[in-house]
């Protein structure tokens, strides 16, 4: 009797999970493979919403935790957190005997898991490598990418970029966004009290509002405290109903956490609702609700693609993302910002874009998963 094959996916924060939960549920209904599950990050912490309960809710097992996060939202606690990882992921890999660890993204996070499967000879397989933006995450990004040994890009320029790296184009399947097999069949929020329960303030769902996430740029984290006034100041002066997100754990999300928390104390903020946490489905439904998503979350590059909603992004974290035509830049001061809200909301609303893919995405990914069989030791693809 043929063995199955055993696949972790590695959960790191709410948006990692937003973004396999499709591949998940591949893999649990798949008869050849068994689904493994780590959770690790900001999954297991209050102060996010304790996102590994959604997955549990959900009906996966979760088969591992990896406890790495240290508190002070600096580099210095960056850096360590991923040495906590690295030991945490091996006695997890050690424990799980996993054969191939399926990653996503750019997290810090991501990355310890990464390194563990490398030097424990554990195949690798990355989802959203390839792709060109600002802060760190890049750098950590293309890390992973020289680590990994199956690829699934989700653009085009994305698969180029992978294959320039010197990575063997055999090995590489740009098959789209796996979130994409989800997001076109999203509908727009249908509970007025959607958001009632999930923070502090209240807004009508089912009536016109904002949506924001801005998280800090961890490469001139101390800006942060600059940006996070514009944008605010610039909220602020429009007073329409907003529904914010919290922020990452990066370096800096202390300071625009402790803003966030002052500005409500000490101003008329009724237009404001905070939020630590929303399940995927509900998160998707309100970016394809909100007449304007403002701020610097990948979420409103790539997600809001499958919607045409407009877009603003504030700063440089997204820097040289590629961006269907409903997002416009701004720069982080208030005059820009209400300038470009202004210029999105006397738009129309945009065409669906399919610069991220076009459905059918994570059959395609699991099916690869499973008959791939990429050498152990990785060389640089000459041609």
């Amino acid at each position: 009797m043929k063995q199955k094959l055993k696949i972790c996916v590695v959960l790191v924060d709410r948006a990692n999970y937003g973004r396999l939960f499709p591949v998940m549920h591949e893999l649990k209904s798949n008869k050849e493979c068994i689904l493994q599950t780590i959770c690790s990050g900001t999954m297991m912490l209050e102060k996010f919403g304790y996102a590994e309960r959604i997955v549990q809710k959900d009906g996966f097992r979760i088969d591992g935790r990896v406890h790495m996060e240290i508190s002070g939202s600096i580099p210095e606690t960056m850096s360590k957190s991923i040495g906590l990882g690295v030991i945490g992921f091996t006695q997890e890999y050690q424990r799980l005997n996993p054969d191939i660890v399926l990653i996503i993204g750019d997290r810090y996070e991501a990355l310890s898991a990464t390194i563990a499967a490398a030097y424990m000879n554990i195949r690798i397989a990355h989802i959203q490598g390839g792709e060109i933006s600002g802060s760190i995450d890049e750098s950590t990004r293309h890390l992973i990418t020289k680590l990994a040994h199956l690829h699934f890009p989700s653009t085009a320029r994305s698969k180029m970029v992978i294959e320039r790296m010197g990575e063997d184009p055999k090995y590489v399947f740009n098959y789209g966004c796996p979130s994409s097999d989800y997001l076109l069949k999203t509908k727009e929020i249908s509970n007025a009290n959607l958001f009632s329960n999930k923070g502090i303030g209240k807004i009508n769902a089912l009536k016109p509002f904002f949506l924001v996430i801005f998280h800090p740029v961890t490469t001139s984290f101390s800006d942060t405290h600059d940006d996070i006034n514009e944008l605010l100041d610039a909220l602020n002066e429009l007073k329409h109903p907003t529904v914010w997100l919290w922020p990452n754990i990066d370096a800096g999300s202390d300071k625009i956490a402790k803003k966030m928390r002052v500005f409500r104390e000490h101003n008329n903020s009724d237009w404001l609702c905070f939020v630590k946490n929303l399940h995927p489905k509900e998160f998707q439904s309100a970016l394809k609700s909100s007449v304007c998503a403002i701020g610097n979350s990948s979420s409103f590059v790539r997600d809001s693609s499958f919607y045409g909603t407009p877009v603003v992004l504030v700063g440089d974290r997204q820097n040289q993302r590629e961006c269907a035509e409903n997002v416009v830049n701004s720069k982080p001061r208030k005059k820009n910002i209400l300038n470009s809200i202004s210029s999105q909301l006397s738009s129309k609303r945009y065409k669906v874009s399919k610069l991220y893919g076009s459905g059918n995405t994570s059959q395609r990914i699991v099916k690869k998963l499973i008959t791939a069989k990429p050498k152990i030791q990785k060389t640089f693809y000459l041609g």
